[in-house]
């Protein structure tokens, strides 16, 4: 249920990696191809940041501004604590709005192993981008994580930062500035 919190998630211990991706290793996120759908906005009309960044899994570059709402994005770090409880509900509303709403993260200042560790280990799967030198955080002017960003279907912005979110902040917030109700 959307309301229930898991515990579990939220004892989680830290992730720690250094180096390079293991090609051995997959990816957990979704390719990024789905951040493209069909929306009522058009590419390069929201006020996000002009910043390109590479996805995750197959490393093409998404250029932020051409983001379509409704939009959740998640700035996210694996050593961020605050980040690392709300992750994996970025997660969970992203399967109860598929299809109604766009959740992304963006794995913010850190390594890529670390991430990708974190979120296999954690069931999360949506698409994410890589920013290691934290290229959308400075263009939000904002200097610590976590951060969300709110996009609703006409291409405005509300940016969420402070504690972490919990499920009720959360799906308040995304009714508020999306218009999409969770439900699951």
């Amino acid at each position: 249920m959307w309301l229930v919190p898991s515990v579990a998630l939220l004892l989680a211990a830290c992730t720690t990696s250094v180096g390079t991706p293991d090609p051995e290793r997959p990816s957990p996120f979704a390719d990024c191809a789905i951040l493209a759908a069909a929306s009522s906005s058009p590419p390069g009309s929201s006020d996000l940041p002009d910043v390109s960044l590479p996805c995750f899994t197959g490393g093409a570059q998404v250029r932020i501004s051409d983001l379509r709402g409704p939009a959740v994005i998640n700035l996210w770090g694996s050593w961020c604590g605050p980040c690392r409880q709300e992750l994996p509900l970025m997660q969970e509303l992203a399967d109860a709005t598929s299809g109604r709403l766009r959740v992304l993260g963006v794995d913010t200042r850190d390594d890529r192993d670390a991430g990708a560790s974190f979120a296999a280990d954690h069931g999360v799967t949506m698409p994410t981008l890589f920013d290691r030198d934290q290229e959308l955080l400075s263009a939000l002017g904002r200097a610590s994580l976590p951060v969300t960003v709110f996009l609703d279907a006409q291409g405005k912005q509300f940016v969420y930062t402070g504690k972490a979110l919990d499920k009720l902040t959360l799906g308040t917030l995304v009714r508020t500035h999306t218009g999409v109700t969770v439900t699951g």
